[in-house]
């Protein structure tokens, strides 16, 4: 089943209704007025705020983009966490974000292409109830109809690694950027307005250091932009810049908003060529550092795995492991698979192909889940437990594989080492690189994976996707020798 992050500010900061919203944004639209011949960015900043308080201004920004309705087809939507403290930039595993107005879905090939940067991860709780990307998506959806999202929220990260986002993913005129940050928050109108005025200078002027913590909340992913956009050579303008005394509230204590376009020229697109996409994690390395983590902490994941199935057995609830009681690499987020077994056989096997929680936490959920939630089986009795052989499996970021067809896909799997994600349309399934163990001929592995989708084993079209991985793995044989 796709998985859709709902709105979760809908009916606050702007309509919840669907028709009330398009009028909405079609007002703020309809009150720009643009020149003929009016140039469309390659970037944009724009305000965050209930569109009480700032769509006028946003509305300055998005207006701009819809000659180029039929070209953009990717826009990256950069902005801060506000809700959620967090380590690095959190992608989306969503499969589309929702809105009163429709869905907008989400592009899961380039945040599979942003996993290699190791400040990236898939943190889908920093998305629950993030507003700061949430409420640019009905301005997009009207002004560009069809496109794809690449959701970043921005959390204890550097503008550095905002601009190794940005330069991985810029692209060409298929790809947008919009940053999303308000100004000054709660100053008096007077201060704000002269603070605000400051950052505009600072924005204007390609000057990244010059704006401090408190001038805009979205200022790590604005310094990234501002990085990126004077290597290129980006021209920029300013839209706008206002505060809530200005629009729908009062003037003693205010919030600055403003609104920016960077353009590209024939000079920016000649220099653009020589900047590279950032320097990207070997997935060797990953497969490394998995490894030490088995080797320095495997014990006490099997630990965890077995707590939270005794847990299970006694209270139908996973064991809540708190990544502050355990060593710092645990607390990383790390794909993992729990596979248990009773004399050989399998007896469940549950896991997450996308790094998105501590991993002792993912370890502890997928151990209770193997035992208790794999459909494929009876939860486990109390009597299996002590002749139970558990095995954790670390997986590195699966890699989109680049296939010409079926035969090329075969000729370049690695018999016992990949693991395999295929998918089409609806249709999903994964092999661990254990399965291999029994199905060692790839054209047997691969058949067999798409009967696990739901496919027919000679079944193939245009649609078919394909990614791998490897795995890192540990196990208990009957909770008494760990390996």
């Amino acid at each position: 089943m796709a998985s859709i992050r709902p709105p979760a500010v809908a009916g606050m900061f702007y309509p919840g209704d669907a028709a009330e919203l398009h009028n909405a944004v079609n007002g703020y639209l309809a009150g720009v007025a643009l020149g003929d011949g009016t140039a469309v960015p390659k970037a944009v900043i724009a305000p965050h705020a209930g569109y009480v308080y700032s769509g006028a201004l946003a509305a300055e920004a998005f207006a701009r983009l819809a000659p180029a309705r039929d070209v953009i087809k990717r826009v990256v939507v950069i902005g801060p966490a506000h809700r959620m403290p967090f380590r690095g930039i959190a992608a989306s595993g969503a499969d589309a974000f929702a809105t009163p107005a429709g869905q907008v879905a989400v592009d899961s090939v380039a945040t599979q292409q942003l996993m290699a940067l190791p400040s990236v991860v898939v943190l889908n709780e920093a998305h629950r109830l993030e507003h700061s990307l949430e409420v640019q998506l009905p301005f997009l959806r009207r002004v560009l109809g069809d496109f794809q999202v690449v959701p970043l929220v921005v959390g204890d990260a550097s503008p550095e690694q905002v601009t190794q986002v940005l330069d991985t993913l810029w692209g060409g005129p298929e790809t947008l950027i919009v940053i999303s940050s308000d100004l000054s928050h709660f100053l008096d109108y007077d201060a704000a307005s002269t603070m605000d005025g400051d950052t505009c200078k600072a924005i204007e002027n390609f000057q990244p250091d010059s704006i401090a913590n408190e001038q805009a909340c979205g200022r790590v992913p604005i310094k990234g932009l501002l990085t990126t956009a004077k290597a290129r050579g980006l021209t920029i303008s300013t839209l706008g810049v206002c505060n809530s005394g200005d629009t729908a509230g009062s003037r003693d204590r205010v919030v600055g908003y403003g609104a920016w376009a960077f353009f590209e020229t024939e000079e920016s697109l000649r220099r653009g060529k020589d900047i590279k996409p950032a320097v990207v994690a070997n997935p060797s390395r990953t497969t490394v550092t998995t490894a030490q983590i088995l080797e320095r902490h495997g014990a006490a994941l099997l630990r965890v795995a077995l707590t939270s199935v005794i847990y299970g057995l006694k209270g139908d609830q996973p064991f809540k492991a708190d990544p502050a009681k355990y060593p710092p690499a645990l607390g990383l987020n790390v794909a993992s698979f729990v596979t248990l077994k009773l004399g050989g056989q399998l007896r469940g096997c549950i896991g997450t192909v996308q790094a998105a929680k501590p991993l002792v936490v993912d370890v502890a959920d997928n151990a209770f889940n193997a035992a208790f939630k794999d459909l494929r089986f009876k939860p486990l009795t109390e009597a299996e437990l002590e002749p139970l052989d558990i095995d954790i499996s670390l997986l590195s970021p699966s890699a989109p594989m680049t296939i010409a067809g079926e035969a090329d896909l075969l000729a370049q799997l690695r018999s016992g080492t990949d693991g395999l994600i295929i998918s089409d349309g609806q249709h999903r399934s994964l092999f661990l690189p254990s399965v291999w163990e029994t199905l060692p001929e790839p054209t047997d592995f691969l058949g067999q994976l798409k009967i696990k989708a739901g496919l027919a084993a000679d079944h193939w079209s245009d649609n078919f996707r394909a990614a791998r991985f490897t795995t890192c793995s540990t196990s208990f044989g009957e909770l008494g020798n760990s390996s």
